[in-house]
């Protein structure tokens, strides 16, 4: 698989990020989804992923820069297809190597609490995540789920 750092102007991306919203407020309360739109994720201080194999799109994951030692993670997401195929953990790996490579100490990331979240917590959770209190901007929610790690070592 390819992973580049997308300009978020093609429609494969576009139409992934666009699902990836519709499900997050299907599956959570308005005042409960965090999930960025287009312009958003174009943010200067966001890095967005996009994962490629024989030029069909994979998956996408952003890192968001929260001060010069944090990032979060940000719009996680897989095709239907991909799923269940390794997609997620190499655009994981890939994103906290980059993080590791411009001298990040620590990433964290908000996800829901719904049953629909269950294997993208497990997923954090093969990675050494531990769940936290809220950060940033966050506040105590019921439907949300905040994690954290350390960033030190390189992911294989």
């Amino acid at each position: 698989m390819e992973i580049k750092i997308d300009d978020l102007s093609g429609g494969e991306v576009i139409q992934l990020l666009e699902e990836h919203l519709a499900d997050m407020y299907a599956t959570s309360p308005p005042e409960s989804v965090h999930a960025l739109d287009v312009k958003e994720l174009k943010s200067p201080d966001i890095t967005f992923f996009s994962g490629w194999s024989n030029g069909e799109l994979q998956g996408c994951l952003a890192i968001k820069q929260l001060t010069p030692q944090h990032i979060e993670l940000k719009s996680m997401r897989t095709t239907q297809a991909s799923r269940q195929s390794g997609v997620a953990s190499r655009l994981l790996s890939h994103a906290l190597n980059v993080a590791i490579d411009r001298g990040y100490t620590q990433v964290s990331l908000e996800t829901g609490t719904q049953e629909f979240f269950i294997p993208a917590r497990k997923l954090y959770e093969k990675f050494g995540f531990n769940n936290c209190g809220p950060f940033s901007h966050y506040k105590l929610d019921p439907h949300s789920h905040f994690m954290t790690r350390g960033l030190a070592d390189k992911f294989t």
